[in-house]
């Protein structure tokens, strides 16, 4: 297994502005990770990067671009302004790499405003292989990809997903952000047992994972990031991460909840992956 960028074992939350004052307050955080088009260009076009996420640089704390819009299974070309925005915040933030999705976004001028599924073909495998090696030319540190939820399979799938991610990493010698929440709720969407799935994904070249909530929704299991982490994904966690040295976040989008409640899903993670609970700074 390739050694991940990220320190190893580490314990990871995703930096929003609506709780940067509860990550400021967490001990033995590792590393954040930072939505790169949340961080806009000021003075000179520079990338400004908010006074609370400088300080917990300062402190140690490694901090990701994560990319939402480069649509890298997209059959265009990326965007170039776009590609470039991603490596100046990787720069900005003196990252030690830089992510994004397995997805396209938009496609003949249209966005979608949502991340869209590739096919499992070898023809999306093409297009994502050239959108990969352009975006890491422009790039100074290495790239991540993500799997994403999705409701559906594209019909007429020439690989399995682990089939397609590990001929995607052997082509382009990307990293893998493994989404371990994405594995179950594709998995309960197609009938699928989850920790097969998850077991069955390549881990040689794995950057850091991804743990989220959801809820079920119309017979369907949504992958929301504003509801807690469900016991089952914690469990998929449980039977990945010990003795595996790899970096795990905790992924919150919106519906934040209280500090004992973000720091207790946070040390849920822990738990699970057979590691010592993160502390909380007192003044």
């Amino acid at each position: 297994m390739t050694e991940s960028p990220l320190p190893a074992a580490a314990l990871g939350i995703g930096w929003r502005r609506e709780i940067c004052g509860i990550v400021a307050d967490l001990d033995d955080i590792g590393f954040c990770e930072v939505i790169a088009e949340s961080l806009t260009r000021g003075r000179r076009s520079a990338i400004t990067v908010p006074d609370e996420l400088t300080a917990l640089i300062d402190r140690g704390v490694r901090a990701v671009p994560h990319g939402i819009s480069l649509s890298l299974g997209g059959a265009e070309p990326v965007d170039e302004q776009r590609v470039t925005h991603l490596a100046d915040c990787a720069r900005a933030l003196d990252a030690p790499l830089a992510s994004e999705h397995i997805a396209f976004v938009r496609a003949g001028g249209l966005e979608a405003g949502h991340l869209l599924p590739v096919p499992r073909t070898r023809e999306a495998l093409d297009a994502l292989e050239r959108n990969i090696f352009r975006t890491s030319r422009q790039l100074d540190v290495p790239l991540a990809v993500e799997n994403i939820a999705t409701l559906f399979d594209w019909p007429d799938a020439e690989f399995t997903e682990a089939e397609f991610l590990q001929e995607l990493v052997e082509r382009t010698g990307v990293y893998l952000l493994l989404d371990i929440a994405n594995v179950y709720a594709n998995a309960r969407n197609t009938g699928r047992d989850p920790l097969s799935e998850l077991l069955r994904l390549p881990t040689e070249r794995l950057a850091y994972c991804h743990i989220a909530g959801g809820h079920e929704s119309g017979g369907r299991y949504i992958d929301t990031h504003t509801d807690p982490v469900p016991a089952e994904v914690l469990a998929l966690v449980a039977e990945f991460a010990p003795g595996r040295p790899v970096p795990l976040m905790l992924e919150r989008d919106g519906n934040y909840p209280p500090a004992t409640e973000l720091v207790a899903e946070l040390n849920a993670i822990a738990t699970a992956a057979g590691r010592p609970p993160i502390t909380v700074r007192t003044t």
